[in-house]
């Protein structure tokens, strides 16, 4: 049977370590935290956790961590606020721009859609069919 915590499904033949970071808000470093907390080996594949184990893991994570929806929803709030007072990095958000003072001359092409356009000269686009 799959291990659901917080609502994800967590992969049963992922060492425990790796697994845990399919839940949003925990990565490698949380993931070895809670594991340590909990006394869990993080080698360990999550198929071989124990009942007591799991139910361990599962109560640490949904007491001391904001994952998932709860910590979904805050980001989303987080960047309606900047867009609502009208800061910069809210104005940034809102045009879908890089937020944090990267360069947009030439490296912003994920953010805005890998948009290449190249000027063709004096090629006059062809004669479309009806």
């Amino acid at each position: 049977m799959a291990l659901r915590i917080a609502g994800v499904t967590i992969p049963n033949d992922k060492r425990t370590e790796i697994a845990l970071t399919y839940i949003y808000g925990i990565g490698r470093t949380s993931a070895n935290k809670i594991l340590q907390q909990a006394q869990v080996n993080k080698d360990v594949r999550v198929k071989d956790l124990s009942e007591d184990e799991t139910n361990r893991l599962r109560s640490i994570i949904e007491k001391e961590y904001r994952v998932e929806g709860d910590l979904r929803r805050e980001v989303v709030g987080n960047i309606k606020r900047l867009k609502d007072i009208g800061c910069y990095r809210g104005l940034r958000h809102g045009k879908g721009l890089p937020v944090r003072g990267q360069r947009t001359k030439t490296n912003s092409r994920t953010v805005r859609g890998n948009v290449r356009r190249t000027t063709i000269s004096g090629k006059k686009l062809s004669a479309q069919k009806t």
